[in-house]
């Protein structure tokens, strides 16, 4: 049996003790007599210094042999230091190797994105990766402990199902034992059957859509948390998802500073997304776009991003011109921040080209057509927090959205747009409850009626006013840690184009 050890990230409550680490090395830098070894593992980094006049022969042999990535089990005595990452660092007293790694792929210099996803197995353990996915999991959290605080039962829906639930357009198909199923696209139907029976519950799965998109808001498996509540209309499932969302963001700035900060996340956005959500009607929104404020804001961006590129591109030849004459240390900084400036230098020539497209499709918005991912970004433009778009046209909405009784043309859900750009991360509204009115839509929405008949079953005995919603997790996480593509919030990404690893 393999002792007890210490993790890293408790290490603050041991200063003055002597404990036992276990872990990689993440890196290793040398002088005479000396090694300073950071370990990592998975709770957070520690520098550990081994003094080749303070332990045995064979401590100092794994010390000097030690790899990037080697697993290793050091103790030592624990000393405040606030320099050093998590303000400690361990005086080694002995040390030994478990595995001395290979020489490992993923190196400090740049990386393309195809060759990170194609090691993701070994990406994970980056410094950012560990950031992203520590964040996505205090998120679940907070979701779990934000409907179990107010009664709700987390239920299971089936993975398999018979039909479609969100358009036929996007399923995955399989053969079953002779017949069609497909992966779930939703949760919902059956939360639906679920909410009748307790009242409120909530799903948390995974769920398939087989969108032929290669955006950096898609995935084609990806995690969804739908609740679903008896007696609940619109205004009420718009106030419970400003107040979940509220909850998670509250929980990530108070128990993820690290995190943020490995990130570098500009913390202020997240601030002044706790509450008072602002609730905008899909006219109002259409309205926004084309408007003369959205014209300009778009030029005031192109402007901004061109004096930007100005700048980055100064900065990287002042560095090129230093590099010659710098010491090894600065060198390694400036290659860093080339790496920086050449990754937001491409995302500034993407938007660039995309900008002027933006403004077109937003000044040709037509009423009745669903926004697309540029619509919803300059929506977003006009906010400094999420804002709840509700009662869409619905002819483009699902069949089974109750309709607004003030104006038939219009549906009663609503959508979550994140600020800064990121979009849709909520998809909800009130469900319908009369039976003839769902057996129209099916049938309208070209759906086999008999794969229905379970779910007309909810409307013949005991039908309430019901809602739900529908919450992308990696879409969420995306935005909280401000980054780019949502890829790297789950740990195996699956797109269009990748199946591995």
């Amino acid at each position: 049996m393999i002792p007890d050890h210490t993790s890293i990230e408790s290490l603050s409550k041991h200063v003055g003790e002597t404990v036992t680490l276990r872990g990689w090395m993440y890196n290793k830098r040398s002088s005479k007599g000396l090694h300073f070894l950071v370990l990592r593992d998975g709770t957070g980094l520690c520098q550990c210094v081994v003094n080749e006049g303070e332990v045995d022969g064979d401590s100092w042999e794994a010390a000097t042999e030690a790899t990037q990535e080697s697993s290793m089990e050091l103790t030592g005595l624990i000393r405040e230091d606030e320099r050093q990452v998590g303000g400690v660092e361990m005086q080694v007293t002995a040390m030994s190797l478990f595995q001395k790694a290979e020489e490992y792929p993923i190196t400090p210099k740049e990386h393309g994105v195809d060759f990170l996803m194609n090691h993701r197995h070994l990406w994970l353990r980056s410094r950012r990766q560990w950031a992203i996915l520590r964040i996505r999991n205090r998120v679940i959290m907070s979701i779990h402990e934000f409907f179990q605080e107010r009664g709700f039962l987390q239920m299971d829906a089936p993975i398999l199902t018979g039909t479609a639930v969100e358009g036929t357009s996007t399923l995955f198909e399989m053969e079953y034992f002779g017949r069609s199923a497909y992966l779930t696209q939703s949760g919902q139907l059956h939360g639906e059957a679920m909410a009748m029976a307790f009242g409120k519950i909530y799903t948390f799965g995974p769920t398939f859509r087989a969108e032929k998109s290669k955006t950096r808001r898609h995935l084609t498996e990806f995690w969804m948390m739908e609740p679903e509540m008896a007696f609940y209309d619109l205004d009420a499932t718009m106030q419970l998802t400003e107040e979940m969302l509220s909850r998670i963001v509250s929980d990530a700035l108070r128990d993820c500073q690290t995190e943020l900060e490995v990130l570098e996340r500009d913390l202020e956005p997240l601030k002044r997304s706790i509450g008072d959500y602002p609730r905008v009607s899909y006219t109002e929104a259409v309205e926004l776009l084309h408007s003369e404020k959205t014209a300009t804001m778009v030029h005031e961006k192109i402007a901004s991003n061109e004096q930007e590129k100005i700048d980055l591109e100064k900065e990287r030849e002042e560095g090129k011109a230093a590099y010659g004459q710098a010491k090894k240390w600065q060198k390694r900084k400036i290659d860093a921040r080339e790496i920086e400036i050449q990754v937001r230098l491409n995302e500034i020539e993407e938007e660039l080209r995309n900008l002027p497209k933006w403004l077109e499709s937003a000044q040709n918005f037509e009423w009745g057509t669903d926004f697309g991912g540029s619509d919803e970004t300059l929506i977003t433009w006009h906010y400094d927090r999420p804002i709840i778009v509700h009662r869409f046209p619905a002819v483009f909405k699902a069949f089974y959205m109750k309709r607004d009784p003030k104006d038939d043309t219009l549906a009663l859900g609503m959508d979550v747009l994140a600020p800064e750009g990121y979009g849709e991360i909520v998809g909800g509204g009130e469900r319908a409850t009369d039976l003839a009115f769902l057996q129209e839509q099916v049938k309208a929405h070209g759906l086999p009626e008999e794969a229905f008949k379970w779910y007309f079953d909810l409307r013949r005995y005991g039908s309430v006013p019901h809602a739900g919603f529908g919450l992308g997790l990696e879409r969420t996480v995306t935005w909280i840690c401000g980054i780019h593509h949502l890829r790297e919030t789950i740990p195996f990404a699956r797109t269009l184009d990748r199946l591995y690893p």
